[in-house]
C-alpha cells in the first residue's frame, strides 16, 4: 500500500472524525464544489481505507482509524440506548443544545432554525436539515414523520457528551 500524503491523511481524520458521513459533508469540510469531486478523491486516494455501510454512508476501516490519531465521530457505550460521545461540527453541537429533548414533542426544522436564531447562530434552513439529518444517521436525533419531518433527539441530552470537531486543516 502506498504511502498517503498529508493532504491524504487529514481527509482521512475527517473521514474518521465525521463517520457515518456522506458526500456533501465532506464537501463543505474540504471545500470542494460537488459530492463527485469527493467520490473522486475517496475512490483514487483513499479506497482502502473507507467503505458504504447499508445506508450508504461512508465509514473508516479499522485500518484507517489506526493510521490517523483521531477519535471516531460515535463511540457507544455498551450500558446505553445510544451513543455516548459524538463528535460534531459547531452547528450540529448547537442543534443538539437547542432541540427538542426525546421525551418532548418533536419539531420541524423552522423551529429548529428559531431556537438557534434565539441563541445568536444564523444558519440557512438548508444546512440545519443538513443537520438533523447527519445527527440522525449518527443516531443522536430521531425523525418523526408527520405533516414533515419532525426532529427530536434519540437519548436524554445527559447521556450524550458533544464534543466540537475542530475545524479541517486540508
Amino acid at each position: 500500500m502506498s504511502e498517503l500524503s498529508e493532504e491524504a491523511k487529514a481527509r482521512l481524520a475527517d473521514v474518521v472524525a465525521l463517520q457515518p458521513t456522506k458526500n456533501g459533508e465532506l464537501q463543505e469540510r474540504w471545500g470542494m464544489d460537488s459530492g463527485s469531486e469527493v467520490h473522486q478523491f475517496l475512490e483514487s486516494e483513499l479506497k482502502p481505507y473507507y467503505y458504504r455501510d447499508e445506508n450508504s454512508l461512508i465509514r473508516a476501516t479499522e485500518e484507517a482509524a489506526g493510521l490517523v490519531d483521531v477519535e471516531p465521530g460515535v463511540e457507544s457505550d455498551a450500558d446505553a440506548d445510544g451513543p455516548r460521545v459524538v463528535r460534531v461540527p459547531e452547528l450540529q453541537r448547537a442543534i443538539v443544545e437547542v432541540l427538542a429533548a426525546h421525551d418532548e414533542d418533536s419539531e420541524s426544522v423552522v423551529s429548529v432554525l428559531h431556537k438557534l436564531r434565539d441563541e445568536g447562530f444564523d444558519p440557512d434552513v438548508d444546512d440545519v436539515r443538513s443537520g438533523l439529518r447527519s445527527l440522525a444517521n449518527k443516531g443522536v436525533v430521531t425523525t418523526v414523520r408527520r405533516t414533515v419531518p419532525t426532529f427530536k433527539l434519540a437519548v436524554a441530552r445527559e447521556d450524550i457528551e458533544v464534543e466540537l470537531l475542530e475545524p479541517s486543516s486540508a
